[in-house]
């Protein structure tokens, strides 16, 4: 076989294994972890699109959706509008999304996405993970998702996507408590 007849397969397989791994099924539960069972979300600071210092800390007594995502993710731009409404329908109730990039390419990717998607929540950069405690040092899969409470304990753990109504039931839950 010759290599302009390979080639159309190789590029099918390497496109293949990009899918996959991109559009990983989802992981986590679909129910919040009960209450007497959550863990502490470890507490981190990384600079926002501003030049910011923000910490997880300072969402203290709000529920936050935490999300890792890269702008080259497919899962990731599908709740982007989801996480988008999310914000503007749940902020006066005590909630937040917190969105933590983690392109390599830096702001200048990141910002010009941003604008370009109109994202309405604190969006912080993540270059290579070094600043971040477990369990989000070694996020191995994108979007990966965390629901913590008002005390500042996971809730919640998606790897991938996972439906809007999911989400929502979570947060609402967790707002309602």
């Amino acid at each position: 076989m010759s290599l302009r007849n390979t080639l159309p397969w190789v590029v099918l397989m390497i496109g293949a294994l990009v899918i996959t791994y991109t559009w990983a099924p989802s992981t986590g539960n679909k129910e919040l972890v009960p209450v007497e069972k959550r863990a502490t979300a470890a507490d981190f600071k990384l600079t926002d699109s501003a030049g910011k210092e923000v910490s997880l800390s300072d969402y203290k007594d709000k529920v936050v959706l935490l999300n890792f995502w890269a702008t080259w993710c497919g899962p990731c731009e599908v709740e982007i509008p989801w996480f988008k409404e999310f914000e503007q329908t749940y902020k006066d109730r005590g909630f937040a999304v917190l969105g933590v990039s983690e392109d390599e390419t830096g702001w200048p990717t990141v910002r010009a996405y941003i604008e370009a998607r109109k994202m309405n929540y604190r969006v912080l950069l993540d270059v290579d993970q070094s600043k971040l405690p477990d369990p989000y040092k070694n996020i191995r899969a994108l979007p990966t998702t965390y629901l913590i409470d008002r005390q500042g304990r996971i809730a919640g753990t998606h790897t991938g996507l996972v439906s809007r109504d999911t989400y929502k039931s979570g947060i609402e839950q967790l707002l309602a408590n």
